[in-house]
């Protein structure tokens, strides 16, 4: 438990924004599992492109339970004062600044991780936006720039003394990205310089990993972001072995079938038919890869164009016993035999 702003985070397990996952349906699963926080999908500082289809699916928040958080992205400190007076009045209850995403893309434009060069800049943008808006504002970042470039410490100072009231850190450096092993003496040094919450991110997996980094850097809480795709009960788990220093038991066949399958309809209900049926692959894909390699069935899946042909296809694979259903069950038993 700890605290942004006027909000009381009930458990330390956060979903961390990941653009084209963390939408409203898949938020509102992993919040209904034990998420203590989650985060919106990043979108840009850039209001003018806000009226895009993909911008205003990123912007909805409708029926999604408080404290809502969003995530914005851009270089420019005045954009980003604009956007985050923007998401506030579209319901933002959290502004989160990105300086965490290390994409090309995003970086190019002197956004997410390519901030941190820039130190003034940083300084700039984090008062422009904590003086924009009267709700509490959030920082994603990074280790550092490169890895002999460690500039956490120095912004995470930087962004308490602006105002800034918890700080995400992921344990890779932006020239890392994704690749190598991630660290959490920076996180450590930052927790102990800095008196607001500071959540660790960075391949944290399974329950007792996530328990090891919390003992080692005291942080407030952890932030998860690929682990959570295809496993939303993740944080369940988590929040269980924190209490209880227990595993707690594999979801069942059925409710892996009935999760899926209600998120399934969500991403229907959310997108419409066109969309929902084509954003349900890689979700699909992603529940099916973290149990077990069943490429046969997600090649089949991927290949559907409606909806009544996906939920019959899904259905029919967790009802009928077989080769592939038998693969299900014993990737399942091993997989969690390693947490």
């Amino acid at each position: 438990m700890f605290q942004i702003g006027p909000y009381q985070i009930q458990t330390p397990v956060v979903l961390a924004p990941m653009a084209g996952v963390t939408d409203r349906p898949f938020r509102q699963l992993c919040r209904q599992l034990g998420a203590g926080l989650v985060v919106g999908e990043m979108v840009t500082s850039d209001v003018r492109l806000w009226n895009s289809r993909k911008s205003q699916t990123r912007l909805d928040h409708t029926g999604e339970a408080g404290p809502i958080s969003v995530q914005i992205a851009g270089g420019d400190p005045e954009m980003m004062a604009q956007a985050a007076i923007m998401s506030v009045a579209n319901g933002a209850q959290i502004v989160d600044i990105n300086m965490g995403c290390p994409a090309k893309k995003v970086c190019n434009k002197a956004a997410g991780s390519a901030l941190m060069k820039d130190e003034a800049l940083v300084k700039e943008i984090l008062h422009a936006v904590v003086d924009a808006v009267n709700v509490p504002v959030t920082l994603k970042m990074r280790t550092g720039w490169a890895p002999d470039f460690k500039n956490a410490p120095t912004l995470a100072q930087i962004a308490q003394d602006a105002g800034i009231q918890a700080l995400a850190i992921h344990g890779r450096t932006r020239a890392c990205a994704y690749k190598g092993q991630v660290e959490y003496d920076t996180i450590k040094l930052v927790k102990e310089m800095v008196s607001i919450p500071v959540l660790a991110n960075g391949d944290i997996q399974t329950p007792q990993q996530a328990k090891f980094v919390l003992d080692y850097t005291k942080a407030d809480g952890v932030m998860l972001g690929r682990a959570a795709q295809g496993r939303p009960w993740i944080f369940r788990e988590i929040n269980h072995f924190l209490e209880s220093g227990q595993l707690l038991a594999a979801p069942t066949q059925l409710e892996v079938k009935q999760t899926l399958l209600g998120h399934l309809q969500a991403l229907y209900d959310f997108y419409g038919d066109y969309m929902g049926v084509r954003i349900a692959r890689k979700h699909v894909g992603w529940y099916l890869q973290a149990h077990g390699d069943h490429r046969a069935i997600r090649k089949q899946f991927n290949q559907l164009e409606s909806i009544e042909e996906q939920i019959t296809l899904i259905t029919t694979f967790f009802e009928q016993p077989g080769k592939e259903q038998a693969a299900w069950a014993s990737t399942k038993h091993q997989w969690w035999a390693t947490l």
